[in-house]
């Protein structure tokens, strides 16, 4: 029998978290109770499993340990009646045999996917967006308050607070626990999209941590993507953030070196990109091209297929890229789409041209504001201010790997 570690139990909790937390959801019909039952489960897995070694099923070991400590909950609760009842209404079946995981129960609605079910119900419209997404995170991507409030730039007890009110909404005003019916898909899917892209970004670039990608959050927010896709077929803007996202995964392979380095996109070796996944993506958009009815993450996706066309870095279409990025500005000035819109600029009329629309953002709390600008002071010799833009988005990322690329090259400015 193998040895397991902390660590062990971390990896399984950091990927069957948000899958555990959805099922209990439904099970006991209580988002902090589902929060507790799971905890609990993480916990006795951290006791049990050194010795007893990793179950042939760690997920259902967690969902089934996660269950039978939550409904042991209620019915020691005697001043929680109600709750009891809601959850043997919304699942009878499980609640009378607690130590049996079984099939999925049978579901109303067009989807039957426990996780789309919970975004559906922290996408709420009573719900700020803002915490929407944080909710989301929390509940989906396992991440702890200090890293949601880190990925959000505001102090950990204010996140703390957004998220115990928006669960107590939830709670207080009955929000149901179900992906709406088709009618009312059309008001509420745009909210959902945000957040399973925000998922995705949290996977392709994690705010903290040691490692630059968590491919857990990344395959959990395609297969998401997926689903909608399969829900709202003639929804562009739907189509387009799955193929954004196919074609941003294709290159997770070639975004660090075997020994955790990040490499910029630049540097990749386009030999290791997903051909296959880049096919798809690139299949979808001039599909939504054809519909002609173009939106934010069908122009990014169109840009992202811009650089999987290339076979080097310097075969890259830069005019056509910043030509969308305009495209993508015009409805909606975004100043973070305008900042990667400045690093296409530098490829097309040079470095101080992009420092000049850089300097004119509002970003300095963003980390990459200052990566960008202390690249671009670099290339035009002004090492003095590249470093201490390096050292100012040294300061701001959580990201070790990230953190050690920014210092690698700043140590390769020299001394001052």
């Amino acid at each position: 029998m193998s040895a397991i570690s902390a660590s062990d139990v971390e990896r399984v909790f950091r990927q069957e978290y948000g899958r555990a937390v959805a099922v209990l959801v439904r099970v006991l019909g209580d988002i902090d109770s589902a929060e507790e039952a799971v905890q609990d489960a993480f916990t006795e897995a951290v006791r049990r499993w050194p010795s007893t070694g990793l179950p042939p099923s760690p997920a259902g070991w967690i969902i089934t340990t996660a269950r039978n400590r939550g409904i042991d909950r209620f019915r020691r609760e005697s001043t929680r009646q109600e709750r009891h009842a809601q959850a043997a209404l919304l699942d009878p079946g499980h609640l009378g045999h607690p130590g049996d995981l079984g099939d999925e129960p049978s579901q109303d609605g067009p989807v039957r996917d426990d996780r789309l079910r919970l975004i559906f119900t922290c996408c709420h419209p009573s719900l700020a967006p803002g915490t929407r997404v944080a909710l989301t995170l929390r509940l989906l991507g396992g991440l702890t308050t200090a890293e949601i409030a880190r990925a959000f730039l505001v102090p950990e007890a204010t996140m703390a607070q957004r998220l115990v009110r928006a669960k107590n909404k939830i709670r207080d005003a009955g929000i149901p626990y179900r992906v709406p019916a088709e009618a009312e898909l059309p008001d509420r899917f745009r909210a959902v999209l945000a957040v399973v892209y925000l998922v995705f970004n949290e996977g392709y670039a994690a705010s903290s941590g040691d490692r630059l990608v968590r491919e857990d959050l990344c395959a959990e927010a395609v297969r998401l993507g997926r689903l909608l896709a399969e829900l709202m077929p003639d929804e562009p803007e739907v189509m387009g953030l799955l193929a954004l996202m196919l074609l941003l995964e294709s290159r997770r392979a070639a975004r660090t070196t075997p020994g955790g380095d990040l490499v910029l996109l630049a540097d990749q070796d386009r030999g290791r990109w997903d051909r296959e996944l880049i096919a798809e993506g690139q299949a979808i958009v001039r599909q939504c091209l054809r519909r002609d009815r173009p939106g934010p993450y069908q122009i990014q996706a169109a840009i992202n297929a811009v650089h999987s066309d290339a076979p080097t870095a310097a075969d890259t279409d830069w005019r056509q890229i910043v030509a969308l990025y305009d495209q993508l500005l015009a409805p909606a000035p975004n100043p973070v789409a305008a900042l990667n819109r400045a690093v296409a600029v530098a490829e097309v009329d040079g470095p101080q041209a992009a420092l000049s629309l850089v300097d004119a953002l509002d970003l300095g709390g963003y980390h990459l504001f200052h990566a960008i600008r202390a690249d671009l002071l670099r290339r035009l010799g002004r090492d003095a201010e590249a470093a201490q833009a390096y050292e100012a988005a040294i300061a701001r990322t959580g990201n070790t790997a990230e953190r050690d690329f920014l210092r690698r090259n700043l140590s390769a400015l020299g001394p001052a």
